[in-house]
């Protein structure tokens, strides 16, 4: 049986308050009215003390510790991975039900791995604690999982084009100041990441595993097949970053038992929640990071018949990373909860 909310409104702590998916929360907390009667703001020392103004209460960053998560209901964790290990235990035994945007979590036996406009009823069976996906994982999923439900799907390829904001805050900053430094006819020296992404791009920078595909790459494959419950789906993805400040893109070949009408994917897709279709060949006008950036939708686009394929399909998705790749969708999970 899965623990239950006492009924709205919630003791809500955010854990990672300072950083920016943190920082996303608390505006989407805000903006969507999340039912909280308390709301507790934790973080590294380093952060404690620092104010923060919310929905027209002054609230002050506290230090995380044990005691911090007693009397709170729900955390929303953005601390990366050895804080969501550290403090688990802590928040579990204290009866709050935990949604843990770090990679710690998500691929344990038994741990959900949500995205709500895709297996949402999994949700409903957690032990107090639930896993927000990788963010190309959730981008991915909104899309794939519409045309998955009319035909099936052998083979998924993807090439990623991902954004400053996934390797964080500074990471974000780093590419601001270095592009001034290329800009003034200097050399860029990255501190942040292992190369400037000053009008350069990389492959991702995860560590490599054996198979020489990046920890990245290996991410979106298991939790692709673990939220879609496909786990023979065959899956490669090459997982680049790009020199774009908050947005993710995505090109996506999908291989599927029979043919699939480009015209039938392009209608599912235009009413798939989440989801919002760009795709207008006459003007050429195609999904760009611009039209996400700040957005709740995933934008997708140039669909179209795969050339040497007759069951395959080519698009192309942008969202927003810090948004739905990762704030928003922890945000939705809580909401789902709530609702039961």
């Amino acid at each position: 049986m899965s623990p239950s909310f006492p009924n709205p409104p919630l003791n809500v702590a955010v854990l990672g308050a300072s950083g920016a998916v943190g920082q996303e929360l608390l505006l989407l907390l805000q903006e969507r009215q999340f039912p909280i009667d308390k709301l507790k703001l934790l973080a590294s020392a380093r952060s404690a003390g620092r104010k923060q103004l919310w929905d027209g209460r002054n609230l002050e960053i506290e230090e995380v510790k044990a005691e911090a998560f007693q009397n709170v209901d729900l955390v929303l964790a953005s601390a990366g991975s050895l804080a969501a290990r550290r403090w688990r235990e802590a928040i579990i035994t204290a009866g709050a039900v935990m949604v843990d945007n770090s990679s710690a979590f998500r691929m344990e036996e038994g741990i959900p791995l949500i995205v709500p406009e895709v297996n949402p009823q999994a949700a409903f069976h957690h032990s107090g604690l639930i896993a927000n996906p990788n963010c190309t994982t959730i981008l991915l999923t909104l899309v794939l999982a519409p045309l998955a439900a009319k035909r099936s799907m052998r083979r998924v390829l993807v090439s990623t084009y991902q954004s400053a904001s996934g390797a964080g805050a500074r990471a974000m900053e780093e590419l601001k100041n270095l592009s001034r430094v290329v800009l003034d006819g200097g050399i860029p020296k990255s501190e942040v990441l292992p190369y400037s992404l000053a009008f350069n791009l990389f492959l991702h920078n995860s560590p490599l595993q054996d198979n020489s595909y990046c920890e990245e790459e290996i991410k979106m494959v298991n939790e692709t097949r673990k939220i879609m419950d496909l786990p023979d789906l065959r899956f490669s993805a090459t997982c680049v970053r790009v020199p774009v400040l908050r947005a993710h893109s995505e090109a996506v070949n999908i291989e599927f038992e029979q043919p699939f009408p480009v015209d039938e994917a392009r209608q599912l897709l235009a009413s798939a929640p989440g989801v919002e279709l760009i795709d207008d060949h006459l003007s050429k006008r195609f999904p760009m990071p611009i039209d996400v950036t700040g957005r709740d939708p995933v934008a997708v686009g140039r669909i179209r018949q795969d050339t040497s394929n007759p069951n395959a399909l080519e698009l192309w998705l942008c969202g927003d990373q810090i948004r739905k790749g990762a704030a928003l969708n922890a945000v939705q999970i809580a909401e789902l909860l709530i609702q039961n």
